[in-house]
């Protein structure tokens, strides 16, 4: 019963949200508080939500200081050299920019932290999105999707957490799986590369008319300053990201249609290559090179502190939402040192922390139901049961399988230390080392980022604009088949 019903709660959230017929935070809530009652265990609904409010508070105090970190470091330009370099590769070629965005996504997430990476990356690509009038679920899809690959450095967490339950060393299971990890990072820029060339062939290349006439490295560098930089005073009316645009945008030259469902909303008319002029944005100030908060004096003070920051997190010198809060408080006190100054900057960034803070704690309640009524510990050993028999050499294979739909619809804490101890048990008993069932248990990584119950996610479609569920249909296909790619690869490699 329980099993079922786990099953049920998770595919009526995924169908609300996908239909639009409840906003995400109200699903979280509503939708596991129901089925706690179906689940006859409405009297402990309060247990079960303080619970996972306890285990996710320190998730969420860290995604609130690490916005306001990076959006600081964002505004006083610390970024700005990594942007320009992808910008200088982008130029104003759709498929420049969606391959420029996987690739920004893949570096930044050597961090190791997701809502890092799609904070940079979006500051970065969206005003250049909404300029060509690309779809923005196509950036981010190709973001979440690189930053899954990435994330199982042994800093990244899901390996550390392997290596935790089956007692093993990280660097034994992640160093054999780089191979496997490369060719999924391929695929992605394989990916990017497609979607790319499907958004030019739908608005075709914005061309400025200064731009051809650039004789010297100074004038293509100003060049690229005006188009990072989002006009202010545009006219054009903010609207959702998710809204889907009707037609392409005239005068670019192509009468194919949008591939997908859900182009950028507010595509701006003439953004083809007949257009003389940059549309205008809408009010984004992303990397304006001209923002009044650029600090560049203090720019190697940032760019160390930044460094020191990360590499305490990797040392685990201290919990990561005590380095994110000491960090932040920094971080304005020195480049902000006057008090109007860093209300300003906090104020900046309030709505990405009420957003995605909010949208954690809604999730609490989702954990807190799952794991509190049983439902996922029922999932789990179903789906370990219906394993056939003869599947018991192949347990690697399976537990790769495995991985993609129970990275998707449980945390990584309740795979790696509830299902995946299972797994390997089975494994063990048909002479498959836990080895091969921790590195076949990264696969679903790339689907897992853009999982309802992953916070960071929700900072993306957050600052992007983008709908949960216009991300969610978007996204599932591309991530689940660079999971299975990356599956391929480790059984070609032997790695499995």
């Amino acid at each position: 019963m329980l099993t079922f019903l786990g099953f049920a709660m998770i595919a009526t959230f995924l169908v609300l949200i996908m239909l639009k017929k409840m906003s995400p935070i109200a699903a979280l809530v509503l939708i596991p508080a129901l089925f706690c009652v179906f689940a006859g265990k409405g009297a402990h609904l309060g247990d079960y939500v303080i619970d996972g409010v306890g285990k996710l508070a320190p998730t969420a105090a860290m995604l609130m200081f690490a916005i306001v970190y990076f959006g600081v470091m964002i505004d006083v330009g610390l970024f700005d050299p990594i942007v320009r370099g992808i910008l200088r590769f982008c130029k104003a070629d759709p498929m420049r920019v969606v391959v420029g965005t996987a690739v920004l996504a893949a570096i930044v997430s050597l961090d190791g932290d997701g809502s890092t990476t799609f904070m940079i990356t979006v500051s970065a690509m969206y005003p250049l999105y909404k300029r060509l009038g690309l779809s923005l679920v196509v950036m981010t899809g190709v973001a979440a999707t690189a930053n899954g690959v990435m994330n199982t450095l042994p800093w990244g967490g899901p390996t550390a957490r392997a290596a935790t339950a089956l007692k093993l060393d990280a660097a034994d299971i992640f160093v054999p799986m780089i191979p496997a990890l490369a060719v999924g990072l391929l695929c992605v820029f394989v990916l990017a590369y497609v979607l790319g060339l499907r958004e030019r062939r739908r608005v075709g290349s914005l061309v400025m008319p200064a731009e051809a006439e650039a004789e010297t490295e100074a004038e293509t560098e100003a060049e690229e300053a005006s188009l990072v930089t989002v006009g202010s005073g545009g006219s054009a009316d903010r609207t959702d990201a998710g809204a889907q645009a009707d037609t392409k945008a005239p005068g670019s030259g192509s009468s194919a249609s949008a591939p997908d469902p859900a182009p950028a909303s507010g595509a701006a008319p003439g953004a083809g290559p007949a257009s003389d002029a940059v549309p205008e944005g809408d009010g984004f100030q992303g990397l304006d090179p001209d923002r009044p908060t650029l600090r560049p004096r203090l720019y190697w003070f940032n760019a160390a502190l930044t460094v020191a920051l990360l590499t305490a997190m990797i040392m685990e010198l201290l919990p990561i939402p005590v380095l994110f809060l000491l960090g932040a408080a920094l971080a304005l006190t020195v480049n902000f040192p006057h008090m109007p100054d860093q209300k300003a900057r906090i104020a900046a960034h309030a709505d990405n922390v009420l957003n995605v803070a909010g949208m954690v704690f809604a999730a609490a309640v989702f954990t807190g139901v799952l794991s509190g009524t049983g439902m996922v510990k029922h999932m789990a050993d179903w789906l370990v049961g219906a394993v056939p028999e003869g599947m018991g050499p192949h347990m690697a294979l399976v537990t790769g399988l495995l991985s993609l739909p129970l990275t998707y619809f449980m945390s990584n804490d309740g795979f790696y230390f509830g299902v995946l101890p299972v797994l390997a048990e089975a494994g063990a008993a048909h002479g498959v080392s836990s080895l091969e069932i921790a590195r076949a248990s990264l696969v679903g990584q790339a689907l897992h980022m853009s999982s309802p119950l992953v916070p960071a996610v929700y900072v993306l479609v957050g600052m992007a604009r983008v709908e949960f569920g216009d991300h969610t249909r978007f996204t599932v296909k591309w991530a689940a088949l660079t999971s299975l790619v990356v599956l391929a690869a480790g059984m070609l490699f032997g790695i499995i």
